[in-house]
């Protein structure tokens, strides 16, 4: 069932996170639904501009339709990802996205206002979720690209008049997160202190988690044990999911991640399996493990088990 992010950050503020997966074919969808059910949580399906390419974005949506019918149990929002003004107009005319991100952040103050202004008005029309960013996180992620000097963390006072001024449902965060596999240097973290003085100013409002995921060492040193060459890569703690959402946090965005674990799976398959060349079987190893993967992050989101009362809330509402 195809819900907003609205409908769902109600359910989960203060109390867990919802994770946000980024997808791109089949593969992915179908690991990310089973995991889902496994461990009895919502979830948020993103899709990027990049994703929206790669086939053709009526491809992608398809897929989705029929994993919806293939698991009508599971509760999820279909999210636009860093979308550009026009960008979010194509999916809120499409009819099949229920929320979707403006991402005007590296615009000045007012214009960010401007243009996420314009886009909640379309988008509430239709009965659309907003989410808008203020901030910019550093790191490279698909077509996104904002380097270390530029990269900058929220300011709490701007994101109270950000979000008066705008009307949107849920703001994303720079609280010192980044996009990719690089996120932190040393014993880094999570700038929480930021994060507590913005939801002061913005009581039970959603926030959101962007760049987070944990970038698993394991996953690394397997990929390169079977030919990679990933370098000094690190990712958010896991652990400081839950303390997160316990301070308004209610979405985490996990991409790489799930990046990680596909080549894991593909290099080691063909590593072992030199005379293979039928992409089937590592699909099918991938889909199981991504499942076990998103089970997992569900757990430590706090997002496990909660949808039989999620499911009761709705129906309720």
């Amino acid at each position: 069932m195809i819900v907003t992010t609205a409908q769902l950050f109600k359910h989960a503020y203060g109390k867990y996170a919802v994770g946000a997966y980024n997808i791109n074919n089949a593969e992915q969808a179908m690991g990310l639904f089973q995991g889902a059910i496994d461990s009895q949580a919502p979830f948020i399906i993103q899709i990027s501009k990049g994703a929206r390419k790669y086939t053709d974005k009526r491809m992608l949506e398809a897929i989705i339709r029929s994993a919806g019918e293939i698991y009508p149990e599971a509760i999820f929002a279909v999210h636009l990802d860093h979308g550009d003004e026009q960008t979010c107009y194509d999916c809120i005319d499409s009819g099949f996205f229920s929320s979707v991100m403006i991402d005007a952040s590296h615009d000045p103050f007012a214009e960010n206002v401007a243009i996420t202004k314009r886009v909640v008005e379309r988008a509430h029309a239709k009965g659309i979720s907003v989410e808008a960013e203020l901030g910019m996180l550093g790191g490279v992620e698909e077509d996104i690209q904002v380097d270390e000097g530029n990269a900058c963390l929220t300011d709490p006072a701007e994101a109270e008049e950000f979000v008066k001024q705008t009307g949107c449902d849920s703001l994303a965060c720079a609280i010192g997160t980044s996009h990719g596999a690089f996120k932190f240097k040393g014993r880094q973290s999570l700038h929480f202190d930021v994060l507590e003085k913005i939801k002061g100013r913005l009581p039970n409002f959603p926030l959101v988690m962007h760049g987070s995921s944990s970038v698993p060492q394991d996953e690394v040193a397997k990929i390169n044990a079977a030919g990679g060459t990933i370098q000094d890569s690190m990712g958010v703690d896991p652990k400081e999911y839950l303390p997160a959402a316990k301070l308004g946090v209610t979405k985490i965005n996990i991409d790489t991640d799930g990046r990680l674990v596909w080549t894991r799976v593909h290099r080691e398959f063909f590593r072992n399996n030199p005379e293979q060349f039928d992409f089937r079987p590592p699909g099918k190893i991938f889909m199981a493990e991504y499942a076990k993967f998103i089970a997992s992050r569900n757990e430590l989101l706090g997002s496990a088990g909660q949808l039989e009362d999620l499911r009761k809330s709705l129906a309720a509402s």
